[in-house]
């Protein structure tokens, strides 16, 4: 049986329990138990690899010692078992100076996870059903890695406005386009499931790790905050699956803390991100952040990118148009990034490749820090021949960033790609949206498709309108 008829199966056997409620929660049900699994196939290869190896879980409450037997604990044993003893425990586990820190990534872990399930015969199933999986084969850790895409899928469509997958083709474009170096510190303030620090991992290794030292120093280089519970965890299950050891991705608000208690020694040299945006913050995340006194969450972590890069520290964004456009506290955060960093590239994604979680049209930024910009490069990413959007069947690739790639170090204009002074952005008052201007017959057609819309729309104003008439007439001749 595959990987994927596997989920699928876990999934229907959630479906029947009473106490799982829709995907949000068949989601965080399925990936504490892959955590567990996960954690336990990797302390498989270290006690082979590692003298002495000793794991931070307590000896009963490891994966192999109360899951893997097919015909152990089940029904009410099974779910006092992990309600009273499991959760219990991993939750406390001890944590401090001289401990195992693998223990506070299992605490953390535990720190708001739940066992939804209320049935223990169906909790038997799912835990065999997910024992098929064999995570120190390569072959079906290589297929996971795909399933797991799908499961951050179907998380993303039962998540609220602002919470978006970022495709892989985008995180991949964008860590290549940065191109972290081995030792350079790697930042995502808001790392989601792990998208870009997995990214990373991959970049780095393929071109710069050569050694166990370097592999060492690569994963002592990753940093990343999550808010939120459930991503938190996909994230640690995800860094865990592409071989990171202690996964250095904490559970807090980024924005909760204040610009200025930040050191010169927690700058760092590289930051990719895809903040959530259209959210707000709560009250008073806005004062952390001095003269930049908003709410909206992108625009906040754009600040906090600028803060937190170090001279000659690279930093890449993925931004809704509204940021570009917009004015007020949005005008003075784009002087400031104009002023202290050199926006160098705006990549101006199409409709659709958030799709089907949100049609908002989206923006990839470059910049380094420590020189003022004197010109913004644009490049116009276009559909594929024959597509008029992404969809779930039809998602953006990363082959499409190709022509990207071989324009960005040798520059010049083409109909896709043209420059701006900073001059002419300030006289615009720091309105970064600029259209192609080698794609006049784009305006034109869209301005067509908005006439025709629009006449499409009277005419089905005018036909409601003369329902109305009649149904009132109608009315008006009864009562007589």
């Amino acid at each position: 049986m595959s990987i994927s008829t596997t989920i699928k199966t876990i999934q229907d056997i959630m479906r029947k329990d009473a106490g799982v409620d829709g995907d949000a929660q068949r989601i965080s049900q399925l990936v504490w138990m892959l955590f567990l699994k996960v954690f336990d196939a990797q302390e498989e290869e270290y006690e082979l690899m590692r003298d002495a190896y000793h794991s931070p879980i307590p000896e009963a409450l490891r994966w192999r010692n109360w899951a893997t037997d097919a015909e152990g604990m089940t029904g009410e044993t099974l779910l006092d078992f992990v309600d009273n003893v499991l959760f219990k425990a991993l939750k406390e586990l001890p944590i401090g100076p001289g401990t195992d820190p693998r223990a506070k990534v299992v605490r953390d872990v535990f720190e708001d996870a739940y066992n939804y399930m209320k049935n223990g015969t169906l909790l038997r199933q799912v835990i065999n059903k997910l024992n098929e999986v064999d995570f120190n084969s390569a072959k079906d850790r290589h297929l996971f890695g795909d399933i797991y895409e799908k499961i951050l899928k179907d998380l993303q469509s039962a998540g609220n406005a602002g919470e978006y997958y970022t495709p892989r083709a985008v995180t991949q474009f964008m860590v290549t386009m940065t191109d972290p170096k081995l030792g350079e510190t790697v930042f995502d303030p808001a790392c989601g499931t792990g998208g870009f620090l997995t990214s990373t991992l991959e970049h780095v290794r393929t071109h710069y790790v050569k050694t166990a030292e370097d592999e060492e120093t690569l994963q002592r280089s990753l940093k990343g905050f999550e808010k939120k519970p459930l991503p938190h965890l996909l994230c640690i299950t995800n860094l865990l699956l592409h071989g990171v050891d202690v996964p250095p991705v904490k559970h807090d608000n980024t924005l909760a803390r204040p610009l200025r208690d930040y050191s010169t020694r927690e700058k760092v040299q590289v930051i990719v991100t895809n903040p959530p945006f259209g959210g707000m913050e709560e009250d008073g995340i806005e004062n952390n952040f001095d003269s930049f006194k908003t709410r909206e969450t992108a625009d906040l972590f754009l600040v906090l990118i600028m803060h937190l890069l170090e001279d000659g520290g690279r930093g890449a964004i993925v931004l809704p148009d509204g940021t570009l456009f917009g004015e007020g506290v949005k005008t003075r955060i784009k002087e400031k990034l104009l002023q202290e960093c050199n926006l160098h590239t705006i990549v101006r994604l199409p409709n659709g490749v958030f799709n089907p979680y949100t049609g908002i049209k989206t923006n990839l930024l470059f910049f380094t820090k420590g020189e003022p910009t004197t010109e913004v490069w644009y490049y116009e990413h276009p559909y594929p021949t024959g597509y008029k959007s992404y969809n779930k069947t039809k998602p953006i690739r990363f082959e499409e960033f190709e022509p990207e790639q071989a324009w960005w170090h040798n520059r010049e204009e083409t109909e896709f790609a043209w420059k701006v002074s900073v001059e002419t952005i300030k006289a615009n008052n720091y309105n970064l949206d600029i259209k192609n201007p080698h794609r006049v017959d784009v305006a034109h057609a869209d301005l067509e498709e908005m006439l025709e819309a629009h006449q499409t729309l009277l005419k089905e104003l005018d036909e409601v309108r003369s329902k109305l008439k009649f149904e009132l007439k109608a009315s008006l001749e009864r009562q007589e």
